[in-house]
């Protein structure tokens, strides 16, 4: 079998219905600022079960409101997990908070909350102020136990749920939860980026249950300015408005949004073909050395990537790139980076995630990854193994 073009790792849909919302919302009065935006909002909160959802320019962004939202300040302490991209850490570090690393699940990849609690247990009650636990790959996390952790400790839990989109599990009564429905977190916050399940160029939301968060989040998003009569200190008219904050320009457009409601109304689809695409992994590699991902009975994963472990990594990974397979390596441990190495961290701290980092490949994850490119990678990662 021959493919003579290139596979990449991710990958964007945009079907004929996209375009066609788009150019619709080109043609309207509104480019930006107008009503898809609340749309969009609605409807997504509505897909997941939350409250709220406030539409921004990028999970970034998403990020570092949700850490000005919770009044993070130089010095306050929250920790993540080092197997995320780095803007996991850096929206809290924008607001001058220390991070904290707490190393992996080696089955799941994601924060191992054993290790959480023996952190904060080492610390007086109140040390930590945000705890920001990372849905890696579109696994979710166990926020519930988490939750349990925060009430204890007295922390705020920021889920960073850019993988997980569409994801859901069971908890401990029996109850299915969406990712993103705030359950037992205080915000989620989601990514709109061209690889992710729900693309609109660049983008994000956080999603919260509680009314104060969404206040904060809303006021923060577009330069601290409110309208809103309820808000305001006096009122001139129509006209007036106030900036009450030192906020950003957070925003996203309306031809965004047009864009990324048409592409939630599949996500469901997204979700099943990924999952479909996942098994047929797991079912070649059956039996071999390597190890693909473990997900729990109460899991249903999103598959954001499909992430094997193998020795020769590097071989392998330069052999697919010869074979027209861009797979991917994902992600390089954030506290081994030279920007957290200043702050005292270093190669050993969390030695779980480096030696995940040491054996973890990304093969090709995307919706529309035909069954024939899909055999084409399978008999190619099959081959360099044998």
């Amino acid at each position: 079998m021959i493919i003579d073009h290139p596979i990449s790792y991710g990958r964007q849909y945009v079907s004929d219905d996209d375009i066609a919302a788009v150019v619709e919302t080109l043609k309207s009065d509104y480019l930006t600022q107008g009503p898809k935006i609340k749309e969009f909002e609605d409807k997504f909160a509505a897909y997941v079960g939350a409250k709220h959802d406030v539409l921004v320019s990028n999970g970034t962004a998403g990020l570092h409101l949700s850490a000005l939202a919770l009044g993070i300040r130089p010095g306050d302490k929250v920790i993540t997990t080092p197997i995320t991209f780095v803007a996991s850490a850096n929206g809290f570090r924008y607001c001058g908070a220390e991070i904290v690393f707490c190393d992996i699940n080696p089955d799941t990849f994601l924060l191992d909350v054993d290790k959480l609690e023996e952190i904060l247990k080492a610390s007086p009650k109140g040390t930590y102020k945000a705890v920001v636990p990372v849905d890696f790959a579109g696994y979710p996390c166990d926020v519930e136990r988490i939750r349990s952790l925060a009430d204890e400790y007295g922390f705020a839990i920021v889920e960073d749920a850019c993988h997980a989109p569409g994801g859901s599990y069971v908890d401990s009564k029996g109850i299915k939860h969406k990712v993103g429905d705030c359950a037992y977190s205080d915000m989620t916050v989601f990514s709109y980026h061209p690889v992710k399940h729900i693309a609109t160029g660049e983008g994000g939301s956080v999603t919260t249950n509680r009314e104060d968060l969404y206040e904060k989040l809303s006021l923060y998003r577009t330069h601290g300015i409110t309208k809103n009569p309820d808000k305001l200190e006096k009122n001139d008219g129509g006209w007036y408005y106030e900036m009450q904050e030192l906020g950003y320009n957070y925003r996203i457009t309306d031809i965004q949004a047009a864009l990324g409601i048409s592409q939630l109304n599949r996500l469901d689809w997204s979700i099943k073909r990924r999952q479909e695409i996942a098994n047929r992994y797991n079912e070649a590699f059956a039996g071999t050395s390597i190890i693909t991902p473990k997900v729990a009975d109460n899991i249903s994963h999103a598959y954001h990537l499909y992430i094997i472990q193998i020795e020769k990594r590097k071989e392998l990974y330069d052999y697919l790139r010869t074979q027209n397979i861009f797979a991917q390596v994902l992600y390089v441990p954030a506290h081994t980076m030279p920007y957290y190495r200043q702050f005292g961290w270093k190669h050993g701290d969390c030695p779980v995630a480096e030696n995940y980092y040491a054996h973890c490949l990304a093969l090709p994850m995307f919706p529309t990854l035909t069954q024939e490119e899909q055999e084409y990678i399978i008999d190619k990662v099959l081959g360099f193994v044998k």
